[in-house]
């Protein structure tokens, strides 16, 4: 199949973040599937274009075996609420034209991958303009997760985002969902027919971590970056408003005592701010890293007692899966899980780590220490969380299986 997929954070080389759909793409390819992606200008944790991109609206290159079409992005992204919309109508609009007019050939499918949501109206057009069929993923529940952060405001701009949603779900001909609450939700309270829904979850990348599994010195890692006689906790993902990542910075400070260390590896709108609150408070046990390479970030897993997945305490949360859970399986880490919900359940499931309250510090200190004396426990959970994972989330298997049901719709 000749594929085009509209993603507006499909990573560089060499990018931090989720690889997801990178990953994706690169076994599809392999498969003898031809892949054109539409992507943004902007890193969803970046400040500026990079250099490459600067005063150029479209760059043309070639990522491997897929063909990328760059796209603009408004550098306003990252400002500020009205920028942030305006990044994704900015893109909504260039995708929409180099999907029309750059992307060359005839493609079988158009996959869109929300949110952002709006570039869903981008991929419908292209779909009915080039006659060819629309799948939408729903990676997040928007805009209601963006209302229930306060994110998202403004009553013009909820009427409308819900009212992009509407349209998008009731002409896609395939929506996959990435959570069994996204699925029962879109089922029960959109009312979309159960034979236009599948669930690929995120997954587990073990093309990489099951190499560093055989080949990482972590004593000279730990040694490297200061991180000896220490209780590593190490989170990786943004720095935003939905994370809460203060919650953090309270439970270092009572945690203060013990020779625990939360390593916090990422970008985002309250970085800045979470640094100097650090700072004014003098926690010292909370250490920032900028963003790194995916291999950089699996080494720090590496080297750490227990990865956590952090998000602030919102109902719309208890529907989503961390990414970054399943690079922890993958790394056999278990899991400090503030998350409630779906993620509780799969944590609960794989019997892969601790559940603890989103903002309760009181348990983030009783189950932190809990761990402090017992590395059998998190040996045991960490083997367990790789095992789930293995089973469940292999990335290739659900790349594969992602394929099937594309090329179900487009027999039909």
């Amino acid at each position: 199949m000749n594929i085009l997929l509209i993603h507006q954070y499909f990573l560089e080389e060499n990018d931090p973040g989720g690889s997801r759909w990178n990953e994706f793409t690169r076994v599809w390819t392999e498969k003898g599937h031809t892949v054109t992606v539409l992507a943004g200008m902007m890193h969803y944790n970046g400040k500026e274009k990079i250099a490459e991109y600067k005063g150029r609206y479209f760059v043309n290159k070639q990522q491997g075996a897929v063909n990328m079409w760059r796209c603009h992005v408004s550098e306003a992204y990252n400002k500020h609420f009205i920028g942030r919309l305006w990044g994704y109508f900015s893109f909504m609009f260039s995708s929409l034209y180099a999907g029309l007019f750059k992307a060359k050939g005839k493609f079988d499918v158009v996959i869109v991958t929300s949110p952002p949501l709006f570039v869903g109206a981008s991929g419908y057009l292209i779909s009915r303009l080039r006659r060819m069929p629309f799948v939408f993923e729903v990676r997040d529940l928007w805009p209601e997760s963006a209302i229930d952060t306060g994110v998202l405001t403004n009553k013009l701009v909820i009427k409308l985002a819900y009212f992009v949603e509407g349209f998008i779900y009731k002409r896609a001909r395939l929506i996959n969902v990435l959570t069994p609450a996204f699925y029962k939700s879109l089922m029960e309270k959109k009312g979309i027919p159960a034979n236009k829904l599948i669930q690929i979850s995120n997954a587990s990348d073990f093309s990489l971590s099951e190499k560093l599994l055989k080949d990482f010195d972590r004593d000279a890692f730990r040694k490297q970056n200061y991180l000896e006689g220490r209780f590593v906790i190490t989170y990786v993902g943004a720095h935003g408003v939905a994370n809460h990542l203060e919650q953090v910075l309270d439970a270092g400070e009572v945690l203060s005592d013990t020779n625990v260390l939360f390593l916090l590896i990422g970008q985002g709108m309250e970085k800045d701010r979470l640094i100097n609150l650090a700072k004014e408070r003098k926690i010292t046990n909370v250490r920032f890293l900028d963003s790194v390479p995916k291999a950089e970030v699996f080494c720090y897993i590496l080297a750490s007692e227990m990865g956590a997945s952090v998000l602030k305490r919102v109902d719309t949360f208890k529907t989503v899966y961390s990414n970054k859970t399943f690079d922890y399986m993958s790394c056999k880490k278990p899991i400090l899980m503030a998350i409630d919900g779906v993620s509780r359940e799969l944590l609960e499931d794989a019997s892969a780590g601790s559940y603890v309250e989103p903002e309760n510090i009181s348990e983030y200190n009783r189950v932190i220490r809990l761990y402090l004396n017992d590395p059998e426990r998190l040996k045991r959970e960490g083997e367990s969380g790789y095992r789930f994972a293995k089973e469940n989330f292999d990335r290739e298997v659900l790349a594969n299986k992602y394929i099937g049901h594309i090329a179900n719709i487009v027999r039909k």
